[in-house]
Protein backbone atom coordinates (compact mmCIF):
# COMPACT_ATOMS: atom_id res chain seq x y z
CA UNK A 1 0.00 0.00 0.00
CA UNK A 2 1.58 3.26 -1.10
CA UNK A 3 1.67 6.49 0.88
CA UNK A 4 -1.32 8.04 -0.90
CA UNK A 5 -3.55 5.10 -0.02
CA UNK A 6 -2.38 5.18 3.63
CA UNK A 7 -3.13 8.93 3.88
CA UNK A 8 -6.55 8.51 2.29
CA UNK A 9 -7.42 5.65 4.64
CA UNK A 10 -6.33 7.66 7.71
CA UNK A 11 -8.34 10.68 6.52
CA UNK A 12 -11.52 8.62 6.12
CA UNK A 13 -11.02 7.08 9.57
CA UNK A 14 -10.55 10.55 11.18
CA UNK A 15 -13.70 11.81 9.46
CA UNK A 16 -15.73 8.86 10.68
CA UNK A 17 -14.33 9.29 14.20
CA UNK A 18 -15.21 13.01 14.21
CA UNK A 19 -18.75 12.33 13.04
CA UNK A 20 -19.17 9.66 15.72
CA UNK A 21 -17.94 11.98 18.47
CA UNK A 22 -20.29 14.75 17.30
CA UNK A 23 -23.27 12.37 17.34
CA UNK A 24 -22.34 11.17 20.84
CA UNK A 25 -21.99 14.73 22.19
CA UNK A 26 -25.37 15.73 20.76
CA UNK A 27 -26.98 12.64 22.27
CA UNK A 28 -25.53 13.42 25.71
CA UNK A 29 -26.67 17.07 25.42
CA UNK A 30 -30.23 16.05 24.57
CA UNK A 31 -30.24 13.62 27.46
CA UNK A 32 -29.08 16.31 29.93
CA UNK A 33 -31.72 18.70 28.61
CA UNK A 34 -34.43 16.11 29.12
CA UNK A 35 -33.22 15.40 32.66
CA UNK A 36 -33.10 19.12 33.49
CA UNK A 37 -36.59 19.66 32.11
CA UNK A 38 -37.87 16.73 34.15
CA UNK A 39 -36.27 18.14 37.32
CA UNK A 40 -37.79 21.58 36.63
CA UNK A 41 -41.25 20.11 36.13
CA UNK A 42 -40.90 18.15 39.36
CA UNK A 43 -39.89 21.33 41.23
CA UNK A 44 -42.86 23.27 39.87
CA UNK A 45 -45.19 20.43 40.74
CA UNK A 46 -43.86 20.37 44.33
CA UNK A 47 -44.30 24.18 44.60
CA UNK A 48 -47.89 23.92 43.35
CA UNK A 49 -48.62 21.21 45.90
CA UNK A 50 -47.16 23.35 48.70
CA UNK A 51 -49.30 26.36 47.73
CA UNK A 52 -52.39 24.16 47.50
CA UNK A 53 -51.71 22.88 51.00
CA UNK A 54 -51.44 26.47 52.28
CA UNK A 55 -54.67 27.43 50.53
CA UNK A 56 -56.49 24.45 52.03
CA UNK A 57 -55.26 25.39 55.53
CA UNK A 58 -56.29 29.05 55.16
CA UNK A 59 -59.66 28.10 53.73
CA UNK A 60 -60.21 25.80 56.67
CA UNK A 61 -59.36 28.63 59.07
CA UNK A 62 -61.74 30.95 57.22
CA UNK A 63 -64.57 28.44 57.50
CA UNK A 64 -63.87 28.09 61.23
CA UNK A 65 -63.88 31.87 61.71
CA UNK A 66 -67.15 32.22 59.81
CA UNK A 67 -68.64 29.50 61.97
CA UNK A 68 -67.58 31.31 65.16
CA UNK A 69 -69.00 34.58 63.82
CA UNK A 70 -72.30 32.91 63.08
CA UNK A 71 -72.44 31.61 66.65
CA UNK A 72 -71.92 35.14 67.97
CA UNK A 73 -74.66 36.44 65.67
CA UNK A 74 -77.06 33.76 66.85
CA UNK A 75 -76.27 34.50 70.48
CA UNK A 76 -76.80 38.22 69.89
CA UNK A 77 -80.16 37.61 68.20
CA UNK A 78 -81.27 35.44 71.12
CA UNK A 79 -80.44 38.15 73.66
CA UNK A 80 -81.39 41.47 72.07
CA UNK A 81 -81.64 43.25 75.44
CA UNK A 82 -78.06 42.44 76.38
CA UNK A 83 -76.74 43.44 72.94
CA UNK A 84 -78.61 46.73 73.04
CA UNK A 85 -77.28 47.45 76.51
CA UNK A 86 -73.70 46.79 75.42
CA UNK A 87 -74.14 49.04 72.39
CA UNK A 88 -75.45 51.88 74.58
CA UNK A 89 -72.52 51.42 76.95
CA UNK A 90 -70.02 51.61 74.07
CA UNK A 91 -71.66 54.79 72.74
CA UNK A 92 -71.51 56.42 76.18
CA UNK A 93 -67.88 55.48 76.67
CA UNK A 94 -67.00 56.85 73.23
CA UNK A 95 -68.70 60.15 74.10
CA UNK A 96 -66.82 60.41 77.38
CA UNK A 97 -63.54 59.58 75.67
CA UNK A 98 -64.19 62.20 73.01
CA UNK A 99 -64.39 59.77 70.11
CA UNK A 100 -67.78 60.92 68.79
CA UNK A 101 -69.30 64.23 67.71
CA UNK A 102 -71.50 65.62 70.48
CA UNK A 103 -73.99 68.43 71.00
CA UNK A 104 -75.69 70.02 73.99
CA UNK A 105 -76.18 73.17 76.01
CA UNK A 106 -73.15 75.13 77.11
CA UNK A 107 -71.05 78.20 76.40
CA UNK A 108 -68.85 79.60 73.64
CA UNK A 109 -65.90 81.63 74.87
CA UNK A 110 -63.57 83.52 72.52
CA UNK A 111 -60.11 84.87 73.33
CA UNK A 112 -58.46 87.21 70.82
CA UNK A 113 -55.02 88.80 70.74
CA UNK A 114 -55.18 92.54 71.44
CA UNK A 115 -54.01 93.73 68.03
CA UNK A 116 -54.63 97.39 68.96
CA UNK A 117 -51.64 97.49 71.28
CA UNK A 118 -48.34 98.76 69.83
CA UNK A 119 -44.83 99.01 71.25
CA UNK A 120 -45.33 102.76 71.68
CA UNK A 121 -48.34 102.11 73.92
CA UNK A 122 -46.35 99.84 76.22
CA UNK A 123 -44.99 102.33 78.74
CA UNK A 124 -44.07 100.22 81.74
CA UNK A 125 -40.47 99.06 81.84
CA UNK A 126 -41.66 95.75 83.20
CA UNK A 127 -44.35 95.46 80.55
CA UNK A 128 -44.03 93.57 77.26
CA UNK A 129 -46.18 93.50 74.14
CA UNK A 130 -46.49 89.71 74.46
CA UNK A 131 -48.54 90.41 77.60
CA UNK A 132 -51.38 91.44 75.25
CA UNK A 133 -51.35 88.12 73.39
CA UNK A 134 -53.13 84.88 74.29
CA UNK A 135 -50.71 82.25 75.62
CA UNK A 136 -50.92 78.50 76.15
CA UNK A 137 -51.13 79.06 79.91
CA UNK A 138 -54.29 81.17 79.37
CA UNK A 139 -55.96 78.33 77.46
CA UNK A 140 -55.00 75.78 80.11
CA UNK A 141 -56.47 78.06 82.78
CA UNK A 142 -59.80 78.25 80.92
CA UNK A 143 -59.92 74.50 80.32
CA UNK A 144 -59.26 73.74 83.99
CA UNK A 145 -61.97 76.22 85.08
CA UNK A 146 -64.48 74.62 82.72
CA UNK A 147 -63.62 71.10 83.87
CA UNK A 148 -64.04 72.15 87.51
CA UNK A 149 -67.44 73.60 86.59
CA UNK A 150 -68.58 70.23 85.20
CA UNK A 151 -67.95 70.60 81.48
CA UNK A 152 -68.63 67.27 79.76
CA UNK A 153 -66.89 68.15 76.47
CA UNK A 154 -64.45 70.93 75.51
CA UNK A 155 -62.79 71.98 72.27
CA UNK A 156 -60.40 74.76 71.25
CA UNK A 157 -60.59 75.80 67.59
CA UNK A 158 -62.29 72.44 66.87
CA UNK A 159 -59.53 70.47 68.62
CA UNK A 160 -61.30 68.16 71.09
CA UNK A 161 -59.80 68.14 74.57
CA UNK A 162 -59.36 64.56 75.81
CA UNK A 163 -57.40 62.95 78.63
CA UNK A 164 -54.20 62.88 76.57
CA UNK A 165 -54.51 66.38 75.07
CA UNK A 166 -51.59 68.75 75.44
CA UNK A 167 -51.70 72.55 75.11
CA UNK A 168 -48.17 73.70 74.38
CA UNK A 169 -46.26 76.68 73.06
CA UNK A 170 -43.38 76.50 70.59
CA UNK A 171 -41.95 79.96 70.14
CA UNK A 172 -44.96 82.10 69.20
CA UNK A 173 -47.05 79.13 68.04
CA UNK A 174 -49.66 77.41 70.21
CA UNK A 175 -50.43 73.75 69.60
CA UNK A 176 -53.36 71.64 70.80
CA UNK A 177 -53.13 67.90 70.23
CA UNK A 178 -50.00 68.66 68.21
CA UNK A 179 -51.95 70.87 65.76
CA UNK A 180 -51.19 74.59 65.26
CA UNK A 181 -53.96 77.00 66.26
CA UNK A 182 -54.11 80.78 66.27
CA UNK A 183 -56.10 83.79 67.40
CA UNK A 184 -59.03 84.05 67.77
CA UNK A 185 -59.25 81.06 70.11
CA UNK A 186 -62.82 79.76 70.18
CA UNK A 187 -63.44 77.55 73.20
CA UNK A 188 -66.63 75.49 73.18
CA UNK A 189 -67.87 73.65 76.25
CA UNK A 190 -70.94 71.46 76.85
CA UNK A 191 -72.50 71.44 80.29
CA UNK A 192 -74.69 73.63 82.46
CA UNK A 193 -74.59 77.08 80.78
CA UNK A 194 -75.07 78.81 84.15
CA UNK A 195 -72.27 76.94 85.90
CA UNK A 196 -69.82 77.28 83.01
CA UNK A 197 -70.63 80.96 82.53
CA UNK A 198 -70.33 81.64 86.25
CA UNK A 199 -66.96 79.88 86.49
CA UNK A 200 -65.42 82.18 83.88
CA UNK A 201 -67.11 85.43 84.92
CA UNK A 202 -66.78 85.19 88.71
CA UNK A 203 -64.88 87.99 90.46
CA UNK A 204 -61.16 87.32 90.16
CA UNK A 205 -61.85 84.64 87.53
CA UNK A 206 -60.36 84.20 84.06
CA UNK A 207 -62.31 87.01 82.37
CA UNK A 208 -61.29 89.48 85.07
CA UNK A 209 -57.67 88.52 84.41
CA UNK A 210 -57.92 88.54 80.62
CA UNK A 211 -59.84 91.81 80.20
CA UNK A 212 -56.75 93.75 81.24
CA UNK A 213 -54.79 92.45 78.26
CA UNK A 214 -56.76 90.53 75.59
CA UNK A 215 -60.22 90.70 74.06
CA UNK A 216 -62.84 88.29 75.38
CA UNK A 217 -66.37 87.33 74.40
CA UNK A 218 -68.60 84.83 76.16
CA UNK A 219 -72.16 83.69 75.54
CA UNK A 220 -74.48 80.94 76.64
CA UNK A 221 -75.86 78.63 73.96
CA UNK A 222 -78.70 76.12 73.78
CA UNK A 223 -76.85 74.13 71.16
CA UNK A 224 -73.07 73.74 71.20
CA UNK A 225 -71.55 71.29 68.71
CA UNK A 226 -68.16 69.78 69.41
CA UNK A 227 -66.35 67.55 66.92
CA UNK A 228 -64.77 64.26 67.91
CA UNK A 229 -61.08 63.73 68.65
CA UNK A 230 -59.37 62.58 65.46
CA UNK A 231 -56.07 61.41 66.94
CA UNK A 232 -55.14 58.09 68.53
CA UNK A 233 -55.67 57.43 72.22
CA UNK A 234 -53.18 54.86 73.46
CA UNK A 235 -51.81 53.70 76.79
CA UNK A 236 -48.25 52.69 77.55
CA UNK A 237 -48.44 51.63 81.18
CA UNK A 238 -52.11 50.77 81.88
CA UNK A 239 -53.46 47.23 81.59
CA UNK A 240 -56.84 45.72 82.39
CA UNK A 241 -56.94 44.20 85.90
CA UNK A 242 -58.71 41.15 84.41
CA UNK A 243 -55.82 40.38 82.05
Amino acid sequence: MNKKQVALTLGIMCLLLTVGIAIQVRTISNTNSTVAQTLTENGLRDEVLRWKERYDNLYSQLEQAEGNLEKVRQQASQDDTSASSKEDEIKLNNMLLGLTDVTGTGIIFTLTDNQGVTTEMVTSIDDDISYYLVHDSDLRLVVNELKNAGAEAISINNQRIVSTSAITCEGNIIKVNGEKIGSPFVIRAIGSPELLYGALTRPGGPIDLFNAKVITDIKKANKVEIAKYTGIISSKYMTNVEE
